[in-house]
């Protein structure tokens, strides 16, 4: 399997996952051109693409989407919820209603590739993390969530490369120049994860097959690489859990451009 970030951060999300036979997004907020230059990187163009899967159907998720799928037949896949939400969002009448399909059983199987979709918390009408398995390997992607739960503690705690929201500091965002209510709701339980709690998360799930982390979706505003990768690395060091951050392969994913691919 490969997987790639093509963008992550509070200004656009889009992630490849893939097989030699399996071409998925997870997301697609950012412009068509930028979707289009990451897959090139891989090797693959548009009309790989075996199908979509949006998390939620806030903007920095959605913004590309229109375009992307427009004069194709890429299917799009997410929750009811999301579906009501992409299709009540600017543009969203405009997309093809025949590509949209709803996640039945929060399962969903492309060729070689199992999509199992599970609840997250967050300021949206349904929203989703996934995790995508092929042939005993595993990666999953799980940004804008408020909180943690064991249930998604579990869903990740075999997976061999993950995609995770290292969103804030609480301190830049406490001292910084966003308002109170907007605030109030990034601290929220239905939120974002920051730093902190990304790390404690991380810290609680760690396994010897565990390959590689890329914290993602940092706030522009609230947060820069080193401090989140630097948190994180201090609450796995600090954890009881046999492990140390040294063991394992823990970056951040760039923000406007494509990040390493990583192959397991």
């Amino acid at each position: 399997m490969r997987l790639m970030t093509i963008a992550s951060g509070s200004s656009g999300n889009c992630t490849y996952v893939g097989t030699d036979d399996t071409h998925i997004l997870i997301d697609a907020g950012v412009s068509k051109k930028r979707i289009v230059e990451g897959l090139t990187r891989l090797g693959i163009g548009l009309s790989d693409l075996s199908g979509i899967f949006i998390t939620h159907e806030h903007s920095d998720h959605i913004a590309g989407l229109r375009v992307l799928t427009k004069n194709t037949e890429i299917p799009i896949f997410a929750s009811r919820g999301t579906i009501d939400g992409i299709v009540s969002s600017k543009g969203g009448n405009e997309i093809d209603k025949a590509l949209l399909n709803v996640i039945k059983g929060n399962q969903c199987i492309l060729n070689d590739v199992v999509v199992d979709a599970f609840a997250i918390s967050h300021d949206a009408n349904e929203p989703s993390a996934y995790t995508v398995s092929s042939r005993g390997k595993k990666a999953a992607v799980v940004t804008d969530l408020g909180e943690y739960n064991r249930d998604i503690a579990v869903r990740i705690s075999d997976v061999n490369a993950l995609v995770l929201e290292a969103n804030h500091d609480k301190n830049m965002l406490l001292v910084g120049p966003y308002p109170y209510y907007l605030k109030q709701r990034i601290l929220g339980k239905r939120g974002h994860l920051s730093n902190e709690d990304s790390g404690r998360l991380l810290a609680s799930i760690l396994h010897n097959k565990l390959l590689s982390v890329q914290l993602g979706h940092l706030s522009r505003e609230n947060n820069y690489a080193e401090l989140a990768y630097q948190t994180v690395i201090n609450e796995i060091d600090l954890a009881q859990n046999g492990f140390k951050s040294k063991d394992f392969n823990i970056s951040v994913a760039k923000r406007e451009d494509p990040s390493d691919i990583i192959e397991f």
